[in-house]
């Protein structure tokens, strides 16, 4: 697929009268919780079936919409005291208009491949820019969107608020509650600190010259990207079996996770004396009394952790009971108890660095990106809900992203990530409730 880039250029915020900030540019520090997320791009694909809105009517919605959501408008940086801060000047939002002489059913994937980093601009580029938009036409008349945004400024709650927000304004419709942003003394430490919890080796970890982190070499061509498609009745059987002779049944998301879990482990044929452990973001808005309207990232792990043999020769419960439990543990008095530590400047004197770094693989571990709950297909720009959306191509192995599908009917697709040798195993065992 060949595609063809047609301009490129800066949106900036479109203010009505009266509406414009003073002053022109603000800082807003950066909060704890950004400095220990991922340092990298958010990426999502959507594509619209035709008649597709047209590129006038989404890019008046845009400058709409970054006229409140003015962070994503504006760049990373310092404050004049040399405070990490986002630093709202209105530079804008970068738009790319690109075409591709192809219709859409002829590369509209299934799940995410090499193919579809070319619906967004260079990944791999540094770029000064928060958000990035590439706006790609297909010769059927669809439309993708793919839209890239820096996870240090926004969390995937205060992303997907941004996105309807984006629609709503398309369509002329009010776009509303504003966004609630980090203000400098939001996060205080209770006046006699209290570290209840292990934050060091959680969300902090103590780096070695021989760590490799980031993305390396040409592992990525190892990996494959499956899709697995769980229907409603699936999931609802997959519920009834793990929380048999339970009083309330394991969620939707537990029961998804614990099964995949499972699956996992025993498509990587692991010894049953590893354990194999969860990475999973818990949002800490409503833990820490914060309106659902906040911008930023409010955002901690939950790890729950098992041995192989544990997890393979033991029922499904007991996957979707350490899951449950390890996330309850994350509570409002853990994410005051990592404001405590994250404000003593221990970190800081020890040398820690942040744990949420990206790997090439995560074997024996699991991590997920859960966005069941996320309104992702409320994104509206006046035609209707995209056809289809997913995330980007992400080849670490091990990384899942959960989705609601695009039927609507409660159906989920996971995303998952393997090494090329252990597909053939998941695949067997991917839909078995054993």
């Amino acid at each position: 697929m060949k595609v063809k880039v047609l301009s490129s250029r800066l949106v900036k915020p479109a203010y009505t009268a009266g509406e414009a900030p003073v002053p022109a540019t603000e800082y807003i520090p950066l909060s704890i919780f950004d400095k220990v997320t991922f340092e990298m791009q958010m990426a999502i694909i959507y594509a619209f079936a035709p008649p597709a809105p047209t590129t006038a009517s989404i890019e008046k919605g845009l400058a709409l919409v970054l006229a409140q959501y003015r962070a994503f408008a504006g760049q990373l940086g310092e404050s004049p005291d040399g405070t990490p801060s986002v630093i709202l000047n209105d530079r804008g939002a970068r738009l790319i208009e690109a075409s591709v002489d192809a219709d859409l059913v002829d590369m509209a994937p299934s799940k995410p491949t090499p193919e579809l980093l070319k619906l967004h601009p260079d990944l791999e580029a540094e770029h000064q820019e928060v958000v990035l938009l590439q706006l790609t036409r297909f010769r059927c008349g669809s439309l993708a969107v793919g839209f890239t945004s820096n996870h240090v400024v926004a969390d995937g709650h205060a992303t997907s608020n941004f996105l309807v927000a984006w629609g709503r304004a398309t369509r002329g419709l009010p776009m509303g509650l504003p966004p609630v942003h980090h203000q400098k003394d939001l996060f205080k430490p209770r006046s006699s600190p209290r570290v209840e919890h292990e934050h060091r080796n959680r969300e902090y970890y103590l780096p070695s010259p021989t760590d490799v982190v980031g993305h390396h070499g040409d592992a990525a061509d190892n990996i494959v990207i499956h899709k697995a498609h769980f229907t409603k009745d699936f999931i609802a059987g997959l519920r009834a079996k793990a929380s048999e002779g339970r009083g309330r049944p394991f969620s939707r998301f537990e029961t998804i996770l614990a099964h995949l879990w499972r699956t996992m482990t025993r498509a990587r044929d692991l010894s049953p004396e590893e354990t194999s452990k969860i990475r999973l973001s818990v949002d800490g808005r409503h833990r820490l009394g914060q309106p659902a309207e906040y911008f930023g990232n409010m955002v901690l792990w939950a790890f729950p952790r098992s041995t192989v043999g544990d997890l393979l020769n033991r029922p499904l419960k007991h996957a979707a009971q350490v899951i449950h439990d390890e996330v309850a543990r994350v509570d409002g008095a853990y994410f005051q108890s990592f404001v405590d530590f994250a404000s003593s400047g221990a970190a800081e004197k020890e040398g820690l660095a942040r744990s949420a770094v990206c790997k090439d693989a995560h074997c024996p571990d699991v991590e997920v990106d859960s966005w069941l709950t996320f309104p992702f297909y409320e994104l509206d720009f006046g035609t209707g809900s995209p056809s289809y959306f997913m995330p980007a191509y992400f080849p670490t192995e091990g990384m899942l992203f959960l989705a609601p599908s695009n039927f609507g009917d409660g159906s989920v697709d996971a995303f998952v990530p393997l090494f090329q040798e252990n597909l053939q195993a998941f695949k067997e065992c991917c839909y078995s409730m054993e």
